[in-house]
């Protein structure tokens, strides 16, 4: 394609749907190729700030979420946004009938829902991107209306309408490029490691967990005899976290941090094994590197998707998985233990995290956007 490229992305509210999109950008940045870009998404979710800090032209709509089984508190909140839903609509025909696009990259969430109608209703080509197992209600409205369906996971498959599977094709889910080439060295000189133990890299997201962190807590001083440990357990932890009291010999094992930033992609290579939550972008990052993990996922989240991400890494031997309710700190013990002992199981979960990941994700994205992409007649 010669001329200019102009693609319209939607998609946000969490960094699963905003940073697929992100990284699928930087892909065609890569190739050098002429394209203009339009983000539309919520003034309030995540997509905004990313948007304003990479200098992405931004436009907000409305948009409402509905509720599949609301409690009492939520039938308000879902009669209230029956009503923004078509001002949202109208709102999303308005910027695409403007923006003219060659094509638009859904990459999820509810605000992902009227740019879809508008692409539909304009005649303008829709690549609807799923990052989970699941195909969440947004998405499967949008599958309808798609030109293409790229994928995560082969499993996704099966939860699409029969009528639109020959319209998918499984690209993977983005992934930073960056977290592909950590410097392990790095990461046991900025932390102090010794290479007598095992490394446990945990994290619970850029807030913590307050389930992680406490389940973490108890088995600590059983733990720490056998590895190191660096915990990224949030802002509002730190404190608590660096107070517990451990035998000297064993307190310079463990690392607690606030937040992990651009040392991320070395703390990953060093990892011998990662406690994490199970959402879509962790686990693409987990199967990307090639790390095994145990996974504890948020439950409930949306669709259960967590607890099927983490069911679907732990069937294919990539991870264990602590998939009930409220899990004890003996289960985590329990399922960390023989990972630490044994270096060739360790190696055999990574290998089988590897051969689920997919390190092309961006470009094979990148691929079927051009592929997709169809001037406005």
């Amino acid at each position: 394609m010669t001329r200019t490229l102009r693609l319209l992305v939607t998609g946000g509210g969490t960094g699963g749907h905003t940073y697929p999109a992100l990284t699928t950008l930087a892909a065609l940045q890569r190739r050098r190729m002429p394209h203009d870009v339009l983000w539309v998404g919520t003034a309030s979710g995540l997509e905004a700030r990313i948007t304003a800090e990479h200098g992405i032209p931004f436009e907000a709509i409305t948009t409402g979420k509905l509720r599949r089984r609301p409690n009492l508190r939520e039938l308000g909140t879902n009669l209230a946004d029956l009503f923004r839903i078509p001002l949202g609509v109208a709102q999303a025909i308005a910027h695409a009938a403007r923006y003219k696009p060659d094509v638009v990259l859904s990459t999820g969430g509810y605000v992902a829902v009227p740019i879809g109608v508008a692409a539909r209703l304009l005649r303008r080509p829709l690549v609807m991107h799923e990052q989970t197992t699941v195909v969440g209600l947004a998405n499967r409205i949008l599958a309808r209306m798609a030109t293409r369906i790229a994928l995560s996971h082969e499993s996704s498959l099966e939860y699409l309408p029969a009528s639109v599977r020959d319209r998918a094709v499984v690209t993977g889910n983005p992934v930073r490029p960056e977290l592909l080439h950590g410097d392990r060295a790095a990461a046991y000189d900025q932390f102090g490691l010794t290479f007598e133990v095992p490394l446990i890299y945990v994290t619970g997201g850029a807030q913590g967990s307050k389930q992680i962190n406490t389940l973490i807590t108890e088995i600590l001083p059983r733990l720490l005899p056998y590895a190191q440990i660096i915990h990224q357990c949030g802002p509002a932890w730190i404190d608590q976290m660096r107070a517990i009291a451990l035998p000297p010999h064993l307190a310079e094992r463990y690392h607690p941090v606030p937040y992990v930033g651009p040392e991320l992609p070395d703390l990953f290579a060093a990892a011998d094994v990662v406690i994490s939550r199970s959402g879509a972008g962790t686990v693409s990052e987990l199967t990307a590197i090639g790390k095994p993990s145990v996974l504890i996922p948020l439950i409930p989240s949306g669709g259960d998707e967590q607890r099927k991400n983490a069911g679907y890494l732990a069937s294919a031997g990539a991870a264990r998985a602590l998939l009930e309710p409220g899990p004890s700190a003996e289960l985590l013990l329990a399922e960390l233990m023989p990972l630490l002992a044994d270096p060739a199981l360790r190696a055999s979960m990574a290998e089988a995290a590897h051969k689920l990941g997919r390190v092309d994700a961006a470009e094979m994205l990148a691929d079927v956007l051009l592929q997709s992409a169809r001037p406005p007649q």
